[in-house]
């Protein structure tokens, strides 16, 4: 990284200028499309139900960080924001800054936090690991969805009856990593295999070659003799891409 001292307009508030700063936040809501923020929020890939459709999208606020003051950056008449690559814009992440046209070339990254608020369900008082929810230990709030990477419940089907696994303080969200795994078949278990390709599913039995524990792949064998590997998805049930 070359040195020199940092344009006065990218060392202003927050180490952006105006138009930077706005830059920057228009990339982060860009890559805050609903459907993603949906899937992360809600757990749909984990198996969680969405919300009702009016209350689907999450209410987004987007804190700006400050560039390390040790930092001295060549004067750079083009700065461009960016993603960088395997960044997800949830929680506490950053946005790239590299330089385009200057003197020299350069490349920093800029703290962001993003917090997504909606609908999810909380406890009402504090719950110990190994206890059973029921339905009055719950209570749904508004909480902060992307203030950890496990997604938050919003329907009481997925979380009464469920076993925790961690504990729970009284008004904390409840996440899907605080309910133990279920173990949906054993190893021996026949199986009902579906595998779903594009604008087909096919399903047969197997008999499991290992344990079907929920969110773990589990492998089956066919009585043709082919090994499979798939995600259980309930009472001696596993799904599998083809």
């Amino acid at each position: 990284m070359a040195c020199g001292l940092l344009p006065y307009a990218l060392a202003q508030e927050a180490g952006l200028g105006s138009g930077l700063e706005a830059q920057v936040r228009q990339l982060a809501l860009d890559s805050l499309q609903a459907p993603a923020v949906d899937a992360v929020a809600h757990g749909h890939a984990d198996g969680a139900a969405s919300l009702p459709s009016a209350a689907s999208t999450p209410r987004i606020e987007i804190s700006i960080g400050q560039l390390d003051a040790r930092l001295r950056l060549a004067p750079c008449e083009r700065i461009e924001p960016y993603l960088p690559e395997g960044v997800r814009l949830w929680g506490k992440a950053r946005i790239g800054l590299r330089c385009l046209q200057g003197a020299a070339k350069w490349n920093v990254y800029l703290p962001i936090t993003v917090k997504a608020f909606g609908p999810a369900l909380v406890a009402v008082g504090a719950a110990t690991a190994g206890s059973v929810l029921t339905a009055s230990d719950l209570a749904l709030a508004e909480v902060d969805l992307a203030e950890e990477a496990s997604p938050a419940l919003s329907n009481n089907l997925l979380a009464v009856g469920r076993v925790l696994a961690r504990p729970l303080k009284a008004g904390q969200s409840l996440r899907q990593s605080h309910l133990k795994q279920r173990q949906w078949f054993a190893a021996g278990d026949t199986v009902n295999v579906v595998a779903q390709g594009a604008g087909f599913s096919v399903a047969g039995d197997a008999q499991a070659l290992t344990n079907g524990i929920e969110g773990q792949p589990a492998r089956v064998r066919t009585e043709g003799g082919r090994v499979l590997t798939g995600l259980p998805v309930g009472d001696r049930r596993m799904e599998l891409s083809l």
